[in-house]
């Protein structure tokens, strides 16, 4: 109890000073922002499997600011959207953007942004609905294959009490690794360290791992990849988290897309090379 991180709860009162806005969904509130012209063509940016809503700040600011009306979230169990007591499945993943998109009365096709993880949410998202997305953007994309879920993750409440009392806390610490120069960027830990003091936020992150063990991605991919909409997929060269050979795969198959390789950039190339991203992103959605 003492060494545990995670002791609030999200409630009215922690959502009332919560910047960004929220909507209550099948599994509970979502925490999203939503700007930029109500008329503007609609951009949706999903996020990592970890990091809330503000790991796209620059992406958002930028598309705002070029005329698009763009749309963020926190997934369930990140950032002020609620934890609820569920099984993380990919099923949740998509229910919860099509639910969004549906509650704040989203019809027309989207243009559809995934980093990292998001990559492999948005390509569910597209297999599914393949009327609501006009492209796709990835960014460092990561996607689902079957996996071996080690020991200690199968015994949930050891697992649960060893994390909260040895590793939760150094989570915040290892996002620097995702920058190829994290001195530039000191405050990242404590802005991720907001959201561990909310109770839920590591049993989330275990069933993500644990509920999604035999999915495998890779027809979906394929699906995906024979539509004609447009694909582009930013890729930091520096990226240790998804190399960049991983590159070659999405391409296969998808081999419409169109790679951009981010020199100087590690995961986060929308973070540490805003200039070469962002001009190109949108002049990609303006074609």
């Amino acid at each position: 109890m003492v060494a545990d991180p995670e002791r609030r709860d999200i409630d009215p009162t922690v959502r009332a000073a919560a910047p960004g806005q929220f909507v209550h969904l099948s599994d509970g509130y979502t925490h999203y922002e939503i700007g930029g012209p109500a008329d503007g063509r609609v951009v949706v940016l999903v996020a990592g499997v970890s990091v809330p809503y503000y790991i796209w700040d620059p992406t958002f600011t930028a598309l705002v600011q070029a005329g698009f009306r763009v749309l963020r979230y926190d997934y369930y169990g990140r950032g002020y959207s609620d934890r609820p007591d569920i099984a993380y499945t990919q099923d949740v993943y998509v229910r919860q953007l099509v639910d969004l998109l549906d509650a704040l009365r989203i019809t027309q096709p989207i243009d559809l942004a995934g980093l990292s993880f998001g990559g492999s949410v948005v390509t569910t998202f597209a297999d599914r609905y393949p009327a609501r997305v006009r492209s796709l953007v990835y960014v460092d994309p990561s996607f689902r294959a079957p996996h071996a879920v080690p020991s200690l993750e199968q015994m949930p409440v050891l697992w649960n009490f060893l994390t909260a009392v040895f590793n939760e806390r150094s989570w915040a610490g290892e996002q620097l690794g995702d920058f190829l120069h994290p001195e530039r960027f000191p405050d990242w830990p404590d802005r991720y360290r907001a959201q561990i003091q909310y109770r839920g936020f590591r049993r989330a992150q275990r069933s993500t791992m644990v509920s999604n063990a035999d999915v495998d991605q890779e027809p979906e991919l394929k699906r995906v990849g024979v539509h004609p909409r447009s694909v582009i997929a930013f890729w930091g060269k520096q990226d240790t988290a998804v190399p960049i050979e991983f590159s070659a795969s999405l391409l296969l198959a998808m081999p419409r897309a169109r790679l951009v390789p981010v020199e100087g950039a590690g995961h986060l190339p929308q973070w540490e090379q805003p200039d070469v991203v962002h001009p190109a992103l949108v002049a990609f959605l303006r074609q």
